[in-house]
């Protein structure tokens, strides 16, 4: 699998990074192995986790995935060949979330334990908290930095301005700061007013800032649980209307002409995007991660990226929240 450097660091990582959001809860330890074994056998190394995963389901807590993938690493040995990442700032049960110094101490050292390792290669602040100043929260993931308990920062659902800021804090007092952002992005565009809760999605301004910085852009729910390739999965209602339909229209002509399904190009086009986007994908079965891994061999012609890009209304006023 294809190889990319992660903003401005010697960390290298593939080019699809694999969700783990149900590994080890809704995915049963066998398959979850069965998943994580092929996706490295197919060259990859990223794997995307966060300490409440899967606590939303019944009879999850949270921790069900970063216990599987410690699980998995201490049994295949494999831990020197993965970059993991996770994230923090949730409330689940046990842990009331924020960014608080004490909670970042803490919750950090819950999930080495339940990963069974000594440092996490990404910790991505996964939420805002504006009730902690900016200093505290940066100077505390500085010192795990500094412990070499985390190897880099990122930033998930904050605001651009809110992720500029603490990196300009961070740059002041010389702390480590924001390298890489992942956000909701997907080739649909949200509708005016779209709602999703506390998942902020990628805008052009984030975009703007992550180019002129230098930031590594990741995107999750970029296949929009499979509602680019099947009917019983309707557009979320966020996405639905002319604007998607449109867009829709030239994705399916693309993926004609390519050869390819609409699922990879998809995330061919987040590839090819300026800036380029690391896409995460989340299966559940083999036959998904193959198709997955499959969009790295489809390369969109000038011709195919601009159609793709201009679909749609030009005029549309895009809510991509703030």
């Amino acid at each position: 699998m294809r190889k990319v450097g992660l903003a401005d660091t010697n960390v290298t990582v593939s080019a699809l990074c694999l969700g783990t959001d149900s590994i080890g809860s809704r995915i049963d330890k066998g398959t979850s192995f069965q998943l994580l074994d092929r996706y490295c056998e197919e060259g990859g190394n990223f794997l995307d986790t966060a300490n409440f995963y899967a606590s939303w389901l019944p009879d999850c807590r949270g921790g069900e995935s970063e216990t599987l993938l410690g699980t998995w690493m201490k049994e295949r040995g494999n831990r020197e060949q993965i970059v993991v990442a996770s994230k923090l700032a949730f409330d689940y049960p046990g842990c009331d979330g924020g960014l608080s110094a004490a909670e970042i101490e803490r919750e950090c050292e819950k999930s080495l334990t339940r990963l069974k390792t000594d440092r996490i290669d990404l910790y991505y602040a996964h939420r805002d908290d504006r009730d902690i100043p900016l200093e505290e929260t940066m100077e505390a993931f500085d010192h795990l930095v500094r412990a070499g308990k985390v190897r880099m920062l990122g930033a998930s659902n904050l605001t651009v301005w809110r992720i500029a800021e603490a990196n300009t804090v961070s740059r002041t007092n010389g702390w480590a700061a924001y390298s890489v952002v992942e956000q909701r992005h997907t080739y649909l565009r949200p509708r005016a007013g779209a709602d999703f809760g506390p998942q902020i999605c990628v805008n052009d301004d984030l975009k703007d800032y992550c180019r002129a910085r230098g930031l590594t852009l990741i995107a999750y729910s970029t296949l929009l649980q499979g509602a680019y390739v099947r009917a019983d999965r309707p557009i979320a209602a966020q996405y639905a209307g002319p604007d998607a339909d449109a867009r829709l229209t030239v994705l399916r002509d693309v993926a004609d002409e390519t050869g390819a399904t609409a699922n990879q190009v998809v995330l061919a086009w987040l590839r090819q995007s300026d800036p380029p986007v690391l896409p995460i994908i989340a299966v559940s079965r083999v036959e998904q991660l193959r198709e997955n891994i499959g969009a790295l061999e489809v390369r969109l012609s000038d011709d195919q990226m601009t159609r793709l890009d201009r679909a749609g209304n030009p005029d549309i006023k895009r809510a991509w929240l703030q």
